[in-house]
């Protein structure tokens, strides 16, 4: 197996290399090692993908590959892999707990948005979550009517007004 690479990490990945650094992760925190054939069957593609992808991967220094051993992340990979997975999970949260999305929904919108929303954007919508369920003229009073409206497509003023006056 390869060691470390010590080439920097590019600012930006596709969103299938993105898709793969996150996968990868995800099965090294479950089962300790990554396998090419583990990576495929998550991601639903062929070995020679896979392939394809951890070649540009190590290139790129964010993963130790060798053809039949398995894969680990870099320090590099390892912290864009965790940005993936933030960005992703920033979503996710905010399609649920303010758009009120449903759970399948908010998944799917979350995988696409993820690989292109600027860190900013992330950073501001984490932050707005965590603001509207502490604040007490809004918190999840409001964020429960706020689903209510979605549904029905009425404001509740009385509810409305009740958390106005918190």
């Amino acid at each position: 197996m390869s060691t470390d690479q010590s080439t920097p990490a590019p600012k930006r990945l596709s969103a299938s290399l993105e898709d793969y650094l996150e996968t990868i992760f995800h099965i090294i925190a479950e089962k300790q090692v990554a396998r090419a054939k583990e990576i495929a069957s998550t991601l639903k593609v062929s070995r020679s993908s896979v392939t394809e992808a951890f070649r540009s991967l190590s290139q790129k220094g964010l993963i130790n590959y060798a053809p039949y051993e398995v894969i680990t992340l870099t320090p590099a990979g390892r912290e864009m892999a965790k940005d993936v997975i933030l960005r992703h999970r920033a979503l996710k949260d905010f399609f649920i707990k303010v758009l009120a999305v449903g759970e399948k929904i908010a998944e799917e919108g979350a995988c696409k948005i993820e690989h292109a929303a600027p860190r900013e954007i992330i950073d501001r919508l984490t932050k707005f979550v965590n603001f509207i369920e502490q604040c007490p003229r809004g918190g999840n009073d409001l964020i429960s009517e706020f689903s209510k409206y979605c549904q029905t497509g009425k404001i509740d003023k009385e509810s409305i007004a009740h958390c106005l006056k918190k």
